[in-house]
């Protein structure tokens, strides 16, 4: 299945000729004309990049680039006719990947975005990759959970739950998902785990900025408390 790319900016002319070079490289397109449509498909696609402009109505790029580096580690290419060097410096430090000024050349768009999936794997977190959300880091590789710099305590089986609740932030997973995805199909049926485990997980999170909402008749869901 080819990556998905998203392409954010408020001119339908460079929507379209992002479109037209990336799908003629192979990449699938979707399309975004304002921050606030950007961060929402961000959210619900999960595409492998985002082309993002900074001088957008609605919600500017700055804004969305920060609100997505507060849950999600999706690559970000900036897209703007700011060309300073404060202006670069910024994005970056904001969490973007990489910067490319208008007017461009689609060609060299198009080597950006290949280049950015390269080194992000696919604009995937690799299996040992920590997940940053918010103040809660989780380090795969280590089984380690911390809230700020402090520790927290987790069993293996709340480990694995909250994993799988942070590859997939923002989104509605059932029981039985969860079930499948954190310990595998042995355990499918047995969703009262489930929900014993998540009521464990937000006991060992309450002093975070991370929250597990239930999501009556669907499943749960983590995300960020609101500020």
């Amino acid at each position: 299945m080819p990556d998905t790319i998203l392409v954010a900016d408020d001119e339908a002319s460079i929507r379209d000729l992002a479109r037209l070079y990336l799908e003629k490289e192979g990449f699938r397109v979707l399309t975004a004309e304002n921050g606030a449509q950007a961060l929402a498909r961000a959210k619900s696609d999960s595409p492998a990049l985002l082309v993002l402009d900074l001088m957008m109505p609605e919600m500017d790029g700055w804004e969305v680039c920060r609100r997505l580096r507060a849950t999600d580690n999706i690559p970000i290419l900036i897209l703007t006719a700011r060309d300073q060097d404060i202006d670069k410096i910024v994005a970056l430090e904001m969490g973007a990947d990489d910067y490319l000024t208008k007017p461009f050349n689609p060609r060299e768009m198009v080597a950006r975005v290949r280049a950015i999936l390269r080194r992000t794997g696919g604009g995937r977190p690799g299996p040992d990759r920590p997940r940053q959300i918010g103040r809660v880091t989780i380090d795969p590789a280590s089984r380690e959970v911390t809230v700020d710099t402090e520790p927290v305590a987790l069993r293996a089986r709340e480990f694995d739950l909250l994993l799988v609740l942070a590859d997939h932030t923002n989104q509605v997973l059932s029981r039985d998902q969860l079930l499948d995805m954190a310990w595998g199909y042995e355990y499918h049926g047995q969703t009262r785990t489930v929900d014993v485990h998540i009521a464990q997980l937000r006991d060992r999170l309450a002093g975070s900025d991370v929250e597990i909402e239930t999501v009556w008749g669907r499943g749960y869901k983590l995300s960020l408390r609101d500020a």
